[in-house]
């Protein structure tokens, strides 16, 4: 098995809002697939994982879209990993194309943490760290987060919500990518109040970093505050994904503009403004 991995990667049709664009989260959901099959193909498939009690989690996670999946587009992957460093931590490096003319949609970088059966940092076995040969791509360098060209500041805006049972994943918390979503919904609600049209959001740049994993009925909050906006003119916010007690879960950074005319204008004075809850 070459170092460098080449196969399809596909969107399910519920991936897609009503202007037929691929939503972010699901694309990193898309990215999981793809590192998810890249790892069986070197003989770990996750129900090996399990029966050796081993599991990677998520630790920091960069995606830039280079522009929008559309609905009914082949799609491609391109994977490899980075050396691991003390045994315990992962790179993985992933490139979405379009499988027609081979242009660029997607480019992620992520930042993988082997654990235990009892989920704390832990050596991966020499079995598994030798099957993640380490490779190079020296004219493909690791997604890198735009630039804030022009810095702003606003008050923290809330939403507030408890996630489900049914929605947590074969670890039994909160799946990564959905952290994604709780960030899109929490400026959703910003963009709505102010009148735009939550829809016409598209996504630029994510990156997020967990810190602890939500669970079903926790308390959630997600505080969103205004950073800035990038030399393209899209929008720049933090995020803090806490609990209740103000345990802090996760911290995000998304980068969006709008779609709709003079809706990123609008967007930035409605996140400038006042604060709200949700």
């Amino acid at each position: 098995m070459s170092a460098l991995q080449r196969f399809d990667a596909a969107l399910p049709r519920h991936a897609f809002s009503a202007r037929n664009a691929a939503r972010a989260g699901d694309v990193w959901r898309m990215l999981q697939e793809v590192a998810v099959e890249a790892s069986t193909r070197v003989g770990w498939a996750p129900m090996r994982y399990r029966a050796e009690g081993s599991a990677f989690v998520m630790r920091t996670m960069d995606v830039v879209h280079v522009r929008e999946a559309l609905y009914g587009e082949a799609l491609a992957a391109r994977t490899w990993v980075r050396p691991f460093k003390r045994g315990v931590f992962s790179t993985r490096e992933i490139g979405i194309d379009s499988a027609e003319d081979g242009t660029p949609i997607a480019r992620a970088t992520q930042q993988w943490v082997h654990v235990n059966a009892t989920m704390k940092p832990a050596r991966a076995p020499a079995a598994l760290a030798d099957a993640f040969v380490p490779h190079d791509e020296p004219e493909d360098p690791s997604a890198t987060m735009p630039e804030i060209e022009e810095t702003l500041a606003g008050p923290v805006h809330r939403f507030t919500f408890e996630p489900w049972f049914t929605s947590m994943d074969p670890l039994d918390h909160v799946n990564h990518p959905a952290y994604v979503d709780f960030c899109d919904e929490a400026l959703a609600r910003v963009a709505h109040a102010a009148g735009l049209r939550p829809v016409a959001l598209r996504p630029h740049a994510e990156r997020m970093t967990y810190t602890r994993g939500v669970e079903a009925l926790d308390r959630t909050t997600v505080e969103t505050e205004l950073r800035g906006r990038t030399a393209a003119g899209a929008v720049v916010c933090a995020h803090r994904v806490v609990l209740g007690d103000g345990t802090l879960c996760a911290k995000g950074i998304t980068v969006r503009d709008s779609v709709d005319p003079g809706a990123t204008e609008a967007l930035v004075a409605a996140l400038a403004g006042s604060s709200a809850s949700a």
